[in-house]
């Protein structure tokens, strides 16, 4: 004998409400919310020319001040923190969306790098080091002078 099984509208409606309760507190939270304030990892480039490597960092709204880069056993660390802004009152922000907090980036770099000659430069948002590379492991171009066999 099969059994009969009555069909319920409304019998997933409690899960259904709940969904939906979700969706907005994550949609409206506030800045003070856990999400907001986790660490982050800024993006960066790295490209290579003839003389030097160079990293690019997209580091909007950190103040200089709160920016640490360190050079040590061919580590190259880049550390800041990015502060959430307490000019605007909690209660009118609708939405927050990008991260806040400490960061911390470690990049490995190749024993060819001088790392005496470093120089870094913050503008616009961006955080651009220079790497140069050691003067001996430039290519180095060898002339060869053609003579003819005939003296």
């Amino acid at each position: 004998m099969s059994s009969v099984i009555r069909w319920d509208p409304f019998r997933n409606g409690s899960k259904l409400q709940e969904q939906v309760n979700r969706l907005f507190e994550n949609s409206f939270q506030g800045p003070t919310d856990q999400g907001a304030l986790t660490t982050w990892a800024p993006a960066v480039d790295i490209y290579e020319t003839e003389n030097e490597l160079v990293l690019k960092a997209d580091l909007p709204d950190v103040n200089e001040k709160d920016m640490d880069i360190q050079v040590e056993n061919n580590m190259l660390t880049i550390r800041g923190e990015r502060k959430f802004e307490q000019k605007v009152k909690e209660d009118n922000y609708l939405r927050v969306e990008r991260t806040y907090g400490s960061f911390s980036r470690s990049f490995s770099l190749p024993s060819t790098i001088n790392s005496e000659s470093i120089k870094a430069e913050y503008k616009n948002g961006v955080l651009t080091i220079e790497l140069p590379k050691r003067a001996e492991s430039k290519p180095k171009q060898v002339k060869i002078n053609v003579t003819n066999g005939h003296n």
